[in-house]
């Protein structure tokens, strides 16, 4: 049995989704996985730090590549709870992923609502891992926000 797999590291994405949801930021947590080694970890920080671009994915970005000394992820594996926005999917396109793992799609904001490719040619694209526990945590979040 092979320890390091989408689903273990897409739980690991869960975590940080959980830290986003506890801090009231919109629950979305990622990892960046290189040669099954995590690298980077983050959650959306809007909020915390008063930046609309301070989303997992580009926190995770930034982490990465500060770890890697490069701008380039083209060994890497992104694991994100949500589906990217068209404004993360375009920095995953300058970092040339490798390969991209969401759980939940984002039939709003999500960058697959765009007809253009917006991915690098080469990043290959995984879906639905832990997918229901990541759309639950979503719509708790919202749900809560209205009760309050």
């Amino acid at each position: 049995m092979e320890l390091y797999t989408d689903d273990y590291f897409m739980s690991e994405a869960l975590k940080e989704a959980r830290k986003a949801f506890d801090d009231g930021e919109v629950p979305v947590g990622a990892v960046v996985v290189c040669k099954n080694k995590i690298i980077a970890r983050a959650h959306n920080q809007t909020e915390r730090l008063t930046d609309a671009t301070a989303h997992a994915e580009m926190l995770a970005i930034t982490s990465a590549a500060n770890y890697l000394g490069s701008k380039y992820l083209d060994e890497c594996t992104l694991y994100v709870t949500l589906e990217p926005c068209v404004m993360c999917a375009g920095a995953l396109h300058w970092t040339q992923l490798q390969k991209l793992v969401f759980g939940a799609e984002d039939g709003q904001r999500g960058y697959s609502l765009v007809s253009t490719p917006l991915l690098h040619p080469r990043t290959e694209v995984v879906k639905g891992i832990h997918q229901q526990e990541s759309k639950e945590l979503v719509l708790r979040f919202f749900r809560k926000l209205r009760e309050n």
